[in-house]
């Protein structure tokens, strides 16, 4: 799909991959970018520098989703492609506090199934239209240090999946991005929380990500792989599940054994 006179929406876009996102698709002169984050300053900041409307939206909200469908609606008639970015980290596991997974699985799982529950009817109206979901390598290979976070995003790519399976022949196109690091606010808080740099060395700059993603569309790609080295791993634990978790043990206890 080309971005050319597409209407355009982004959550998570004040900063990070989802900023990186929407300035990189003003490159492609779409119709319109609509810039949604939670931190509505931050989202009229990036607005205002691509030239696109800002809407403070809580996408862990229903309500904000329909609100902020609606109002892209009501002024583009239509809406071409979703991003549906937004994603928070926890970390720990089985012990993490029962507010934290509620609070994750809102963000990185419910947010999707919001957006898709309002976006689709127009979509499938018009028998096109691309959803794209920003959920992570951990998608496909888990978190060593973050059960949150891994199942959550686990969860985000099962969802996607269904929807490709489900409207696929509609005219619906569903892309899942699902990089490793990349250089956000949220890398620069695990590495500094866990003290453990496992995505850091490889880690990408967002730009580098949205490069990727635009090529994704293009391309009708379900995943986007940024890090191309995640096929290959997603590969190994296909072949052979039992010795991709040995891996995975020794991995993560060589990585506590060289932190502490």
């Amino acid at each position: 799909m080309e971005l050319t006179d597409k209407v355009i929406v982004v959550t998570g876009a004040a900063r990070g991959i989802g900023r990186a996102l929407a300035r990189r698709f003003v490159v492609d002169h779409p119709k319109a970018v609509v810039v949604a984050d939670l931190d509505g300053d931050g989202a009229q900041t990036v607005g205002q520098e691509i030239g696109g409307k800002s809407v403070q939206c809580d996408v862990s909200r229903e309500t904000d989703i329909v609100r902020l469908v609606q109002e892209v609606e009501d002024i583009h008639g239509r809406i071409d492609i979703f991003c549906s970015n937004a994603g928070i980290g926890v970390g720990g596991g089985p012990e993490a506090v029962d507010d934290y997974w509620q609070r994750i699985w809102q963000v990185n799982v419910m947010a999707h199934v919001y957006v898709a529950r309002h976006v689709l009817p127009g979509m499938l109206a018009r028998k096109e239209g691309y959803l794209v979901g920003t959920v992570s390598a951990a998608g496909l290979l888990n978190h060593m240090f973050a059960a949150p976070y891994g199942v959550t995003k686990a969860a985000a790519l099962s969802f996607f999946e269904w929807l490709a399976i489900a409207h696929g022949d509609s005219g619906i196109r569903v892309s899942c991005l699902c990089p490793q690091g990349v250089k956000t606010d949220m890398l620069a808080q695990e590495l500094s929380q866990l003290r453990i740099d496992f995505l850091g060395a490889g880690a990408l700059e967002p730009e580098v990500v949205a490069d990727a993603v635009v090529k994704g569309i293009a391309d009708e790609r379900f995943l986007i792989l940024p890090h191309p080295e995640v096929a290959d791993y997603f590969h190994r634990k296909a072949d052979d599940y039992d010795r991709w978790l040995r891996g995975m043990r020794r991995l993560r206890q060589n990585l506590l054994d060289s932190a502490y």
